[in-house]
């Protein structure tokens, strides 16, 4: 398993920062929350569905918790 927490700190203003390659703007306050996003890469969908398992056991009321509103799910494969 691979597991990489990521902290939102820029976001794109404009389509255009993006088709002119220029710097994304820094998030200069927060409004509400501070938005995390936590990568996990599995050898197989088993180990994944294993892992879920484990997680809701042990850490899923303390992270609930936390949230001011339901996390983001979002699953898939890499592409190389």
């Amino acid at each position: 398993m691979f597991f990489r927490l990521m902290k939102r700190t820029h976001y794109i203003k404009e389509m255009s920062t993006i088709k002119e390659g220029r710097l994304p703007d820094p998030l200069t306050r927060v409004i509400k929350c501070v938005k995390y996003a936590h990568y996990w890469e599995f050898d197989t969908e088993e180990n994944y569905g294993k892992a879920q398992k484990r997680l809701y056991e042990s850490y899923w009321k303390a992270i609930e918790k936390c949230l001011i509103v339901p996390h983001d799910k979002l699953l898939g494969e890499v592409i190389e």
